[in-house]
């Protein structure tokens, strides 16, 4: 059946193609090119690039940080100075102060505080006097702290890692779909080629049954009606060969734009005969699907989100303090080495309060909202749990029935092949009506479409499948991705 398939494409359009380059795709062939050149695989390595280096900013925040901090500044001016006596007086200022500083910071999720760690080294000179002083600080150690405030590192610790996991399973999800809206254009393009060959078949049929009942009707073997039908039944048909064959060029634009095919060529497709033959277990599916779909991980993230943002208006609502404590030794002296000699200790602690008197239920309406829009996304996610589980299950049960469906439809097909051949020779011998040999050629047609339409489904349904639960049930193995190599 391949091969004549691949003959009748050549055949179809010998004026159309000549001169013309044409590409022969097979399914697999046109979903390998989709995954590589269509826009949705284009933008999902993008949304799958933009999800890592988000993650890898996560993961950073969770590193100790290095900071080299610097703020020379020179100062050439008079100013106003209050003297021993209360007394202000204007003099001349004309310093240069350089200062270099490392400081090491570790957020801590677990209670949102972040731990500093400094060294310092300060020279001021004053050209005025020609004198120069260092101020040393060898090491301080502080901590900050948002006292009963929202903690979004804790929850980023949460939520992030799920993050990522969905968009891992997404780009797989994606793929499979890219496969699936191949094969509608893929079929598509099947399907009208089937048209034009099943329309160019049946005008040339039509118009040798013309010529030879017009020889009948010249020697009265059949009625004048008769042999009108047979030109109506010509005319109908070279219509649908030219209507057939504007389908064919739409489609073939249709899929040379998916496929990223820029050059200006014609496509033929070649639908295969043989699909694989298993079988797939409802519950080992809803397993994977559990496992693998990103659906199940937006559900986790989307819970997640919702309790983070009851969490922060609860936190924005009532009591609020900042701690800042520091300890550390600092020591001067004109003498750079001197200045790291005897240093001596220093300590600063911070407290600041906020406590809302009254706020009109501002703070309160808040929390409220925050609840209410969690409860909601409870509800959303039981209702959108159980239409994936059922969903699941039905493309399972529709898979499982669609390879009998094509045995059955391909069975058909052969069927009314032979029926119109009969129907033909027992016209041409006058042993049967125009209505029947009519009834046989439009039998055949439909059993042909017919035919395509369940390789269509069963294909669909095939990749549908595949990208529900990420598994390769013909091959019995998860499908993974390199990502190593997507990032690069």
């Amino acid at each position: 059946m391949k091969q004549i398939l691949s003959i009748l494409i050549c055949v179809l359009f010998p004026l159309q193609l000549w001169g013309q380059k044409t590409l022969t795709l097979t399914l697999s062939e046109a979903i390998e090119m989709a995954r590589q050149h269509s826009p949705e695989a284009i933008a999902a390595r993008h949304a799958f690039r933009a999800s890592y280096w988000n993650w890898r900013s996560f993961r950073a925040k969770q590193l100790p940080s290095l900071t080299l901090t610097s703020d020379p500044s020179l100062n050439r001016s008079i100013q106003s100075v209050t003297l021993e006596d209360g007394s202000d007086k204007f003099v001349h200022r004309n310093q240069l102060s350089v200062d270099a500083g490392l400081e090491i910071q570790q957020n801590i999720a677990l209670t949102g505080g972040t731990v500093l760690l400094k060294t310092g080294l300060q020279r001021l000179d004053m050209f005025t006097d020609n004198v120069s002083s260092y101020k040393s600080t060898p090491v301080v150690i502080g901590y900050e702290q948002n006292l009963f405030g929202y903690n979004d590192l804790k929850w980023e610790r949460r939520i992030e890692p799920i993050k990522f996991e969905e968009a891992k399973k997404a780009y797989i999800e994606t793929l499979e779909l890219v496969a699936a809206y191949t094969t509608n254009r893929f079929f598509n393009l099947a399907s009208a080629q089937t048209s034009l060959e099943i329309a160019e078949y049946n005008f040339a049929y039509a118009d040798t049954l013309y010529r030879y009942a017009q020889g009948r009707y010249n020697i009265g073997t059949i009625t004048e009606n008769e042999m009108l039908q047979l030109e109506l039944n010509k005319l109908t048909e070279q219509t649908n060969r030219l209507n057939a064959q504007i389908d064919v060029d739409d489609y073939i634009q249709s899929l040379r734009s998916y496929l990223g095919i820029s050059e200006n060529i014609t496509l033929a497709v070649i639908p295969d005969d043989s699909i694989p033959r298993f079988t797939v277990n409802v519950e080992e599916a809803m397993q994977l699907a559990f496992q693998n779909n990103p659906d199940i991980s937006a559900f986790e993230r989307r819970r997640l989100e919702s309790e983070s943002s009851v969490a922060e208006a609860k936190a924005n609502r009532g009591f609020k303090a900042e701690l800042y404590a520091q300890f550390g030794l600092t020591q001067s002296n004109e003498k750079l080495k001197e200045s790291y000699r005897n240093p001596m200790d220093q300590q600063l602690v911070t407290l600041g309060i906020r406590i809302p008197i009254l706020d009109w239920g501002v703070g309160k309406g808040r929390v409220k909202v925050a609840k209410s829009n969690r409860d909601k996304v409870y509800t959303q996610l039981e209702q959108e749990r159980m239409d994936f589980e059922l969903n699941v299950a039905k493309m399972v049960k529709q898979f499982n029935l669609q390879a009998n469906k094509v045995m059955i439809a391909e069975k058909t097909d052969q069927t009314a092949q032979r029926r119109n051949d009969v129907a033909r020779r027992l016209y041409l011998l006058g042993k049967s009506s125009i209505l029947d040999l009519n009834a046989a050629i439009s039998e055949k047609d439909n059993s042909r479409r017919a035919y395509i339409s369940a390789l269509y489904n069963y294909w669909s349904l095939y990749y549908g499948l595949r990208s529900l639960t990420g598994y390769d049930f013909e091959k019995q193995i998860p499908i993974v991705e390199d990502y190593e190599l997507l990032l690069k």
